[in-house]
This record gives structure tokens, C-alpha cells and sequence, in this order.
């Protein structure tokens, strides 16, 4: 019997998207990006708290547009033989229309969402968990476990934060909340230090969300630090580190998780997948002589 998510897949499959993807062996297992495509931002979204004739003279060498900015969506995707772990779970079909492009993008990387055994949230802002579902309000990843922070589980699932959290981002709230319903009887709480999976370990990084978690994926000798918008683009996060942005919830807590992550980054020379790092997400930091710089991983 022909179902709708068979009929929908089929129709998908017959398009040809931009797909931009990296990867990497860590030990036996394997660390790949796969695309949900871009978001179309305001550049007030990000650079509004920022001093502005010196963000102009940081932006200078960079090719990006004060004015409206496209960031990349790259998701993390681990397989180590046992498990196939993705990190979030995209826009889906209502947020953007450049974005929502995951399915398409884990078909190009031999991925069926009845492969993936679990699904790990970094936060639950739009971008990052309204893939959940799919037009027809249906579980895409309907074989997974799924696992989130418990400060950002409770902070989402709090029925004030729609009241509480902006007119901006009211939205954000109500999304998140539906989304949540659908997994509160499954989803499994994790907390800062705790090997969630054989090889992967929470990373407390809260400021972006009240409850944003990193990762580290560890395979043999081998690692590297899945980071979510804790680092959140890669100009201004990476040369003015300190600087508060404006898409964070709580700069200042913000700002301590991204300098704890770009010092783990380059004391311990460990490769940094983030979402919207451009190329693919994936790459390395550089110390420099203000800051720290984003190498692509093909750079």
C-alpha cells in the first residue's frame, strides 16, 4: 500500500537540491553533515547589540551582508555501526522556504528516517525541531529515541515561556510546545557530563537557549565537538567572541559557553561541526591575534 510519507518521499525524490555536506572518520565510525538547507535572517537578528563601526571593520574581510544574512543548516549525523545518531532535526515543511531539505539530504547520504535510532537536540528553537513532524502531523523519525537537556525540555514545556519569552519569539515557544507533545511519553531527559550514548557526552552550553547542549562524539582516540548555535555563525562569533548577539537568549551566559567551547576547540585541536557554519559545517578554529578563526574543513 502506497502511504502518504511513501507518496511524499517519492515526490521529493524526483527533485535536485543543492546539498552540501561533509565527513569525517572518528576511529570506526563516521561523522557526516547533511543539509536542511538555509534561513533568510535580518542582519539586526544577530549584529543589533553589537558596536557598530568596529562589527563593520570585523565584517570587512568577510563576504556577508549587514543588512540580510543566509546562514547555512547543517546537521550532524553520527553512525558507528550500532547507532545512527542525528543531532537535531531541521526546519521541516513550515518555517522557511529555504529550508526543510533533511529528508532529501539523508537520502543522498543512504539514509532511510527508519535508520535513525536517535535523535539528540541541541535546543528546540525553530530550525532545530520543527522537522519533528511532516505536513501531516506525523512523526518523521518514528524508529528513534529521542533525547534533549532537561533545563530545556522544562523551559519550553513551561506553559509561560510564550508569555514570558518576547513577542519576537512567541512563536518559537508555541511551535516548540507542539512539537514536545509528541514525544513527552518517549523523550529521554540528559543533564551536563552524561554519556547519553557509548561515545558521546553532554556538554552544558546554555546562553543561546536557557538549556542549549553541545557534544562531544568520541570514537577511539578520536573526537570532535558537535556545537549547535553555541558558536552560531562564523565571523563575528570567532573574531569578537565576547561580543553579545543578538539571536542568543541570554548573551552573557552566551558568551561564557562560546569562549569555553572555542578554548576546548583549539587547546585540544579538535574538529567543530556547527549548525550554521558555511561549507558544510564542518572544520577547525584557529587562535588569531583578536579571537579565533573558522577554517572550512575542505580549506
Amino acid at each position: 500500500m502506497l502511504t502518504r510519507r511513501a507518496a511524499l518521499s517519492g515526490l521529493c525524490a524526483t527533485l535536485t537540491l543543492p546539498l552540501s555536506a561533509k565527513a569525517r572518520t572518528l576511529g570506526p565510525a563516521t561523522l557526516t553533515t547533511v543539509s536542511d538547507g538555509s534561513l533568510t535572517l535580518p542582519g539586526s537578528f544577530i549584529f543589533e547589540p553589537m558596536p557598530q563601526e568596529e562589527l563593520a571593520e570585523v565584517l570587512a574581510t568577510f563576504p556577508v551582508d549587514l543588512n540580510s544574512l543566509t546562514p547555512e543548516c547543517n546537521l550532524a549525523l553520527y553512525q558507528d555501526g550500532t547507532n545512527t545518531v542525528l543531532f537535531d532535526v531541521g526546519s521541516g515543511p513550515d518555517f522557511m522556504p529555504t529550508a526543510g531539505t533533511l529528508l532529501d539530504s539523508l537520502d543522498a547520504a543512504g539514509v532511510a528516517p527508519e535508520d535513525v535510532t536517535h535523535v539528540v537536540f541541541t535546543h528546540a528553537h525553530p530550525d532545530h525541531i520543527w522537522g519533528l513532524i511532516d505536513e501531516f502531523d506525523e512523526p518523521v523519525f518514528y524508529e528513534a529515541t529521542y533525547m534533549m537537556g532537561r533545563a530545556e525540555w522544562d523551559y519550553w514545556w513551561n506553559p509561560e515561556t510564550v508569555n514570558t519569552i518576547g513577542d519576537a519569539r512567541a512563536a518559537f515557544a508555541v511551535g516548540a510546545r507542539r512539537r514536545m507533545e509528541y514525544i513527552e511519553d518517549a523523550v529521554e531527559l540528559i543533564d551536563d557530563g552524561q554519556e547519553i550514548l557509548p561515545g558521546i557526552a553532554a556538554i552544558a552550553t546554555h546562553g543561546h537557549t536557557p538549556g542549549h547542549m553541545a557534544f562531544e562524539v568520541r570514537s577511539g582516540n578520536d573526537s570532535a565537538l558537535i556545537v549547535g548555535d553555541a558558536i552560531g555563525n562564523h565571523h563575528v562569533a570567532f573574531a569578537r567572541p565576547n561580543w553579545a548577539s543578538g539571536s542568543d537568549q541570554d548573551a552573557e551566559s552566551a558568551i561564557i559557553s562560546r569562549n569555553m567551547l572555542l578554548d576546548r576547540l583549539t587547546t585540544e585541536q579538535l574538529p567543530v561541526v556547527g549548525f550554521h557554519l558555511p561549507n558544510g559545517g564542518m572544520g577547525r578554529v584557529e587562535a588569531a591575534p583578536t579571537g579565533y578563526r573558522f577554517i572550512s574543513e575542505d580549506a
